[in-house]
């Protein structure tokens, strides 16, 4: 069911204004953006017909832009993405661990998004598989899938790393399964310390070797002295690293999953109104508590549309990383060792071809099963539909 209002009805309606007010300001990615999610499942990108195999009803079907940052796409993706990471669950319990910049760092950050969100996941990674493979605290190598998310509730910038952790690891020489402590995953003041230490030590790194630019506010920090100011109180702050309590079980571990790896800066269902007063939205507030953390904000469109464009990511840039025992190639082999270490059977592939499922809606006359008896182009219509069809925003498969 299509949302009643959407991301992409504010971007239609405020987004031309937007662009010409700020005409050589936006990135041309940006601008792609705001093009892609403004065409999403319209004629704009071409489409299909379906019809009723029962009762001939039929309806239009536009394409998906499939942006990773619409938020109108992201359902399908995760779909596809949880599907495959299903059969990499392990019976063992999981924690969820995050990584938070300062703000003091994080503006930097902004103004060197690859630089610098590349920084966050290998000095977060780093700290996990360090400590996890200290003798004094697990001493094995640990598995992790870090998600990247740029936003507060509020879609102010904020950039945090979400990792999700098996219970446990693989003793140094490979023989064994290491468990962690039933609700224990490692000690956070530990882990802060050494993110904090890792990330600014390549920071001042990166700014030696001119790798960071500045701009507007933050230009004076060009300059080495100006620039270790800045970080010396960073440097005496707790950085947060927060551990949450053990998933309990798989399915909860799919469920998190499906909610944060495809997330983007707002969900079309947290608007609630678009009107010449702005838009409204929902969001939580965390600086309170119980019922009271659900508050209810009102932003000019201009200023609705600034904040969702600060998350957009550079070009090619991964926001979802594996690391240790679930890194690439060898991911498999190393799942298949520690099934046969817990006793558990291997996961067998099915070669054979498995039709995908139809995820196409049943007819809204009759129910019956609906099927592609015509296509169309980018920018073109259906030919001459008959009376009573419907356009719709499914994605064609």
């Amino acid at each position: 069911m299509r949302a009643s209002l959407e991301v992409a009805d504010i971007f239609r309606t405020a987004g031309p204004a937007y662009r010409a007010a700020y005409a050589g300001h936006l990135s041309l990615h940006q601008l792609k953006v705001m093009s892609a999610i403004e065409h999403c499942r319209t004629a704009a990108l071409g489409g299909h017909v379906e019809a009723c195999t029962d009762c001939g009803h039929r309806r239009v079907a536009y394409n998906s832009c499939r942006n990773r940052h619409c938020p109108r796409c992201q359902g399908a993706a995760a779909r596809t993405w949880l599907a495959e990471r299903e059969a990499d669950l392990l019976p063992v319990g999981y924690f969820h661990v995050v990584f938070t910049l300062p703000a003091e760092v994080a503006d930097i950050a902004y103004q060197n998004k690859a630089t610098l969100y590349g920084l966050l996941f290998q000095a977060a990674s780093e700290t996990m598989m360090t400590i996890a493979a200290d003798p004094r605290h697990l001493g094995a190598r640990i598995g992790i899938t870090a998600v990247l998310h740029t936003w507060g509730s509020a879609m102010t910038h904020h950039p945090h790393i979400h990792m999700i952790v098996p219970g446990g690891g693989l003793s140094p020489d490979g023989s064994r399964w290491v468990a962690l402590r039933p609700a224990f995953l490692l000690p956070v003041r530990v882990l802060g310390k050494l993110f904090r230490r890792l990330f600014l030590t390549r920071l001042i790194a990166l700014h030696g070797a001119g790798q960071l630019a500045f701009f507007g506010g933050l230009a004076h920090l060009t300059d080495r002295r100006a620039f270790l100011r800045h970080l010396a109180s960073v440097r005496k702050k707790r950085w947060v690293v927060y551990a949450k309590p053990p998933f309990a079980g798989p399915d909860a571990v799919l469920a998190y999953l499906s909610r944060y790896t495809h997330r983007v800066a707002i969900a079309n269902s947290r608007l609630l109104r678009f009107d010449d007063t702005g838009v409204t939205f929902r969001f939580k507030d965390y600086r309170r508590a119980g019922t009271d953390r659900q508050q209810v904000m009102t932003l000019a469109a201009d200023e609705f549309i600034r904040r969702f464009l600060l998350h957009v990511l550079p070009k090619g840039f991964h926001r979802i990383r594996h690391y240790g025992l679930l890194a690439g190639a060898t991911r498999k082999a190393h799942l298949d060792h520690v099934r046969d270490l817990l006793g558990v059977a291997p996961r067998v592939d099915d070669e054979a071809t498995v039709e995908p499922d139809d995820i196409r809606p049943p007819c809204p006359c009759c129910g019956g099963r609906m099927v592609i008896v015509e296509t169309f182009e980018r920018g073109s219509r259906p030919r001459a539909p008959p009376d009573g069809t419907t356009a719709t925003g499914s994605m064609m498969p």
